[in-house]
């Protein structure tokens, strides 16, 4: 485990039920050292953030950058308030759905950190991606990554009938328990540099001046 990796696990026992050592959150930042958290939903926006950064030769955790999945946006006040400026005193950034604004615009004003540090998605973070992409590209990617029949099933699911090719790509995505972590990586990777999406972009660019 990477000294990063050991922080994020401190932070989550710290902001769980687990009795956690707010002491050793604070020793582990002030050691690597920590300036930046970014806060995002899930597993898979840590899997495209991280992909894009590499893609870009950027070493995050060399940086000082943590990238870090609070498993939902509703966590997001707890996180903030306990590692932004009103808590340990790091900068906050983050990612978020549209729907999910009004929780991080109160969990980042409490915490005393700027909500210009917030980038929006209109739907969420796979449609951005599905968007940038087109259908197309992502029925390709879905078969070299040995998919194609279990995408098949899936479009001939009555429910998906009617809906546009953008939401049902989406809801496969989301249908098999890591799929989403695995593509969040696959779609970024797959990125012309001039078509990734304004709020995964402006994110990692804000995280140099941050």
């Amino acid at each position: 485990m990477s000294d990063m990796g050991a922080f994020r696990d401190a932070v989550a026992v710290w902001v769980g039920d687990g009795g956690g050592d707010g002491g050793l959150v604070a020793e582990l930042a002030a050691l690597l050292p920590v300036r930046v958290v970014v806060l995002l939903e899930g597993l898979s926006d840590v899997a495209a953030v991280n992909a894009l950064a590499e893609r870009r030769g950027r070493d995050l955790e060399g940086e000082g950058v943590c990238v870090l999945s609070m498993g939902g946006a509703m966590n997001v006040g707890r996180y903030a308030g306990l590692l932004g400026p009103s808590g340990l005193g790091l900068r906050l950034a983050g990612l978020c759905d549209e729907r999910e604004l009004p929780y991080y615009s109160r969990g980042f004003a409490r915490a005393g950190a700027a909500e210009q540090g917030i980038f929006v998605c209109a739907a969420d973070l796979e449609d951005e991606l599905i968007r940038a992409l087109g259908v197309a590209r992502v029925g390709e990617l879905v078969g070299e990554e040995g998919e194609s029949r279990a995408l098949e099933i899936f479009l001939q699911q009555p429910a998906q009938q009617g809906r546009a090719s953008e939401q049902q790509f989406r809801r496969f995505l989301g249908t098999k328990k890591g799929r989403k972590i695995r593509y969040g990586r696959v779609l970024v990777e797959a990125l012309d540099d001039d078509r990734v999406p304004a709020p995964l972009d402006g994110l990692l660019a804000s995280l140099v001046s941050l």
